[in-house]
């Protein structure tokens, strides 16, 4: 079996010769320097030269890059969680690289859209209006029959949303058309130079409260004592209360629920839709400050000692005279894998202490704190 290559001491990073397996940051001129101090460094901290390290250049390049496409994946996975709500939607033809990204309500308007349609108070469904023959003695009206021979059309049909079958407001009975005739109150009226409105603007004269009591006494008069104006909804079938006693049209307005669904569904070509899609790229080396970098070397060194690993475990044992020497593979893949994850968490940890919903909670803190100790401040006394 051949012998593995030997770290030869020094490097010489060239883009002519394809040092890294992508190629991501080849052309930046600081990625370039860096390769070849962090191969130095790699192999230093690996034992050279005290020990022989199986390891060419290239083998530092391709990990160096690995390093930094980690560190990139990790930023970005990071600023898309934090702001996915506020770049749902937006275009994906821009890279956010370097994008401030302020909140917005798109997302909390888009479903207040929602529930104004549900409720009839906006929204952008739009609503239908449909009239039934009302025949009487008949309680029971079949709106789906209706939609078919109306020529509605609509895969998941229609939603009555409300129907003008209703008894009379209780303000139609609140005004008695003798109120307001005797002399007193007439007078009074014309005193006030209210004269010339309707006699039962006497009602002014009481307070408030008293009109509620007296529409909320009708109301409960017409459902106790009378079988008041209703109705009930079920599978689009309608039922009226009380029966009706003639024929005639009655009126009510509907949804078609292919409406609800499809605005619902944005299907815009080109858009945002998930953390997938967001336009990031790998990060720009040059661009990383110095704690940053900081952390690619350390990540590089982790990465190195598993390659130095699996090249060892392919050998396992080195030939010496009169003897043979047990290579340490299995305790560098353990301590490359075990730095490997302590980074990770460490960065991801560094990424959640400045997360947007931290920094918020950070500041009102603060906030409370200076409160505190401005109420131990004492007031500055003024002397004229």
């Amino acid at each position: 079996m051949a012998n593995p290559s030997i770290w030869p001491g020094s490097s010489s990073f060239s883009t002519g010769s394809n040092p890294t397996p992508f190629g991501f940051y080849d052309v930046d001129t600081e990625f370039q320097t860096d390769a070849d101090k962090v191969s130095n460094f790699c192999a230093r901290r690996l034992g050279y030269p005290l020990v022989d390290v199986e390891l060419q250049d290239i083998s530092f390049y391709a990990v160096f890059e690995e390093a930094v496409t980690t560190y990139g994946n990790e930023l970005y996975a990071y600023k898309i969680r934090d702001n996915q709500l506020s770049v749902e939607g937006l275009s994906t033809g821009s890279l956010l690289n370097k994008a401030i990204i302020t909140p917005n309500f798109e997302p909390i308007v888009k479903l207040s859209e929602q529930y104004g349609s549900e409720a009839g108070s906006g929204g952008n469904i739009e609503y239908y209006t449909g009239s039934i023959e009302v025949t009487g003695g008949k309680q029971d009206y079949d709106l789906k029959a209706w939609a078919s021979s109306s020529g509605v059309e609509g895969e998941y049909g229609i939603e009555v949303k409300r129907v003008f079958y209703e008894s009379p407001p209780a303000i139609v009975k609140y005004f008695d058309p003798y109120s307001g005739t005797g002399f007193g109150y007439q007078n009074l009226m014309e005193s006030f130079g209210f004269g010339g409105m309707s006699p039962a603007i006497n009602f002014l004269m009481m307070p408030l409260n008293y009109d509620l009591q007296v529409l909320q006494a009708i109301e409960m008069n017409d459902m106790v004592r009378r079988s008041n104006f209703s109705f009930e909804l079920r599978n689009n079938t309608l039922k009226v209360f009380p029966i009706p006693r003639h024929s005639g049209s009655m009126y009510f307005e509907y949804i078609k629920r292919d409406d609800r669904i499809n605005n619902s569904v944005d299907q815009t070509p080109d858009r945002i839709t998930n953390v997938s899609d967001a336009p990031y790229d790998n990060p720009t080396y040059s661009n990383i400050n110095s704690v940053g970098r900081q952390w690619v070397f350390e990540y590089t060194l982790a990465l190195s000692k598993e390659v130095l690993g699996y090249v060892r475990g392919k050998y396992q044992t080195i030939p010496i005279p009169g003897a043979e020497v047990q290579l340490n593979q299995n305790d560098l893949i353990a301590a490359g894998t075990a730095e490997k994850n302590t980074l990770l968490e460490k960065l991801r940890g560094y990424f959640d202490e400045t997360s947007r919903k931290a920094l918020l909670e950070r500041r009102a803190q603060e906030a409370q704190f200076t409160n505190e100790e401005l109420k131990n401040v004492p007031y500055t006394i003024y002397i004229a």
